[in-house]
């Protein structure tokens, strides 16, 4: 992307790159964003957009004709110059990476102070995100989706070393399962500040993209703009009206990736899981633990859900404080679970849960606060759909021993 930042371009606060993955069932539905972009863009005109559409819509190009489509929108306005090639592999690390480096070069033209992501596309928790029909990868590791994200801020710097200190700030994941401890760890030592995801399966299009204008309204107060984000997003009301319209999530969060925050997670939850493990070769307390992980629901909670894997994905505060509360497990075990418990609370800037989701046959999800992680307490539930999608190859599960773990308790 070197050499595409222009000196013509109108000043902005925000730069918002829209990273719309088409190619496969959510393309009609998903586009709801682009439509959204168009009309935040139109109300705050502090607030531009950079987009990459991976599409096979009617539009610039017949229907069925799959394509990357590559345009900015400021002002309610698509840019002059919109760009049509072959279909880009959105699944593919090299091209988000593209595609980051493209909006901080925006970012710096036009002077922004703050730059978000958001991945519009299916998730699957620590398994990743960004499914392509047509590609040999099929999805992104999350790892890769961090390292991506990470690349492109390096691109960025490389070619533009009077900028080197820009870097994206937030990350919008507009996918399934995405609030994930895993997912935050990678996204945090990619150098981002804040996550705004659902623990839960989403229902298209999701995240409303003006969202933006409450991260623009609020720079400065990382408190009211997850408030503000968050609300947004939970208020949002899709469908025909009346009875028939529903919201885009079950429940919703803004994690606050700050390094000393997760670092303190990251060995808050080693500690912990340790323990377990030590403590899991006597029968009476592996019992115990299991019996305690069973007691919190995983993800996927609607009935007709039972059939998909995370199921193992458990509320990691509510799992972690039913242990610290359990009088049959070891002292050790009950003090080292509520420290990881506090460090994870601690990264929540903003959650709510809706009491009353019809679509999902109003399961409940009022313990559904923060991010999730992959806790096993069946030999099946380890890594269900390995190797395809692994939820156990990411470099969080590895660093905090959960391999260790899974073996002891599963």
């Amino acid at each position: 992307m070197a050499g595409l930042v222009s000196t013509e371009r109108a000043s902005r606060a925000l730069e918002f790159g829209l990273y719309r993955d088409g190619d496969n069932n959510l393309d009609d539905v998903q586009a709801e964003t682009i439509a959204q972009a168009l009309d935040t863009s139109k109300a705050d005109n502090a607030i531009e957009f950079t987009v990459e559409d991976t599409t096979s819509r009617r539009g610039f190009e017949p229907e069925d004709v799959l394509r990357t489509e590559s345009y900015t929108i400021g002002d309610g306005r698509l840019s002059k110059s919109v760009r049509i090639s072959a279909p880009e592999d959105m699944s593919a690390r090299k091209t988000l990476a593209a595609f980051v480096d493209h909006v901080l070069d925006n970012a710096e033209a036009s002077g922004a102070s703050a730059t978000w992501i958001d991945l519009v596309d299916h998730g699957g928790g620590d398994g990743g995100g960004l499914q392509s029909d047509h590609s040999e990868i099929g999805i992104m590791k999350s790892d890769d989706i961090a390292g991506a994200i990470a690349d492109g801020v390096a691109l960025h710097a490389k070619e533009h070393p009077e900028d080197a200190g820009r870097g994206v700030d937030g990350v919008v994941a507009n996918q399934c399962l995405m609030a994930t401890l895993a997912f935050s760890s990678s996204l945090s030592h990619a150098g981002v500040k804040y996550l705004a995801a659902s623990p839960e399966t989403m229902l298209a299009p999701g995240v409303p993209s003006n969202v933006a204008h409450d991260i623009r309204a609020h720079a400065g107060d990382p408190v009211a703009m997850a408030k503000a984000v968050v609300k947004r997003t939970m208020d949002t009301a899709y469908g025909p009206g009346g009875n028939d319209t529903f919201g885009p999530a079950a429940a919703f969060d803004v994690i606050d990736l700050a390094p000393k925050k997760m670092a303190a997670v990251e060995q808050a939850v080693g500690a912990l899981n340790a323990a377990l493990t030590s403590a899991a070769h006597d029968r009476s307390q592996r019992s115990a633990i299991r019996g305690d992980a069973r007691a919190v629901d995983g993800m996927v909670r609607f009935p007709s859900g039972k059939s998909l894997p995370w199921r193992a994905d458990r509320p990691a505060i509510e799992l972690y404080r039913t242990f610290a509360q359990d009088g049959r497990l070891d002292p050790s075990v009950r003090s080292t679970a509520s420290q990881a418990a506090d460090a994870i609370a601690k990264t929540v800037l903003a959650h709510r849960e809706s009491d009353d989701f019809e679509p999902f046959n109003d399961a409940d999800y009022s313990n559904a606060y923060g991010p999730t992680v992959h806790f096993p307490v069946t030999p099946k539930q380890i890594d269900t759909w390995a190797p395809q999608v692994s939820e156990t190859d990411n470099a969080f599960y590895k660093s905090v021993g959960g391999s260790d773990l899974a073996r002891a308790v599963a």
